[in-house]
């Protein structure tokens, strides 16, 4: 069964990254306040990115994944910005050596 990862922008102008079998009426959820209680405090959201799976494994998987990151990283990679995505993802102790 096909899945998506997607972000969020809400209100308040944070970031809520998720998962689904069905974008469109996830969002929908998310707008009318059914969603998760960050997207409900925070309404109403706009989808800003999203990545397509062919199974919802491999897209929750990535939720989490991206979840980790900083808000830098994750617009780097809402903006396409593969350079930026790489260097934020070099470790600091990397960076001194």
């Amino acid at each position: 069964m096909k899945g998506y990862m997607y972000i969020l922008e809400c209100s308040n102008g944070s970031y809520y990254t998720g998962s689904t079998i069905n974008l469109e009426r996830r969002i929908q959820q998310h707008q009318s306040g059914e969603g998760a209680n960050h997207t409900k405090k925070y309404l109403p959201v706009r989808l800003i990115y999203f990545e397509e799976f062919k199974r919802i494994d491999e897209a929750f998987y990535r939720e989490k994944q991206v979840q980790n990151w900083s808000r830098k990283k994750k617009e780097a990679l809402i903006n396409g910005e593969l350079d930026k995505l790489i260097s934020s993802s070099i470790a600091f102790r990397d960076k001194l050596g």
